[in-house]
């Protein structure tokens, strides 16, 4: 799924303006933008932002191209220790429900999804081809 660029956890709106310039506009483009290490350098020069942040932000975007996946959940997932959508298709439904409670003990997210739900996104996961490279 695309969304809107805005929609990054963790970019700034002044970082979302520099990217727009380049024709950037949705967390895809972004994606395809930033998808080598080479590729993300040349992204943190551009917007003045630490390499690793850069990553964060791929790996979000990644996260988000799985149906049903926002912003919010991307940033659940990562905490539960899913960083790509290539991690999430390895994972047990039951097991990962369980570390996304853990990591929401801060509130994250207010409803939590459901074993069923993470099943789909899953399942969805595993039709999505790799796109970040390392």
């Amino acid at each position: 799924m695309a969304y809107p660029i805005t929609e990054i956890p963790g970019m700034g709106t002044d970082v979302a303006a520099l990217l727009k310039e380049d024709g950037i506009r949705t967390t895809v483009g972004f994606l395809r933008a930033a998808k080598t290490p080479k590729q993300r350098l040349k992204m943190a020069a551009k917007t003045g932002a630490d390499p690793k942040r850069v990553l964060d932000w791929a790996t979000a975007c990644d996260r988000m191209r799985v149906k049903g996946i926002g912003a919010e959940y991307a940033q659940l997932l990562a905490a539960a220790g899913v960083k790509t959508v290539n991690d999430l298709q390895f994972r047990n439904p039951r097991n990962l429900v369980e570390r996304m409670q853990e990591a929401n003990k801060d509130k994250r997210v207010r409803l939590l999804p459901k074993e069923r739900t993470v099943e789909r996104w899953i399942e969805s996961a595993k039709k999505l081809p790799p796109l970040i490279r390392y």
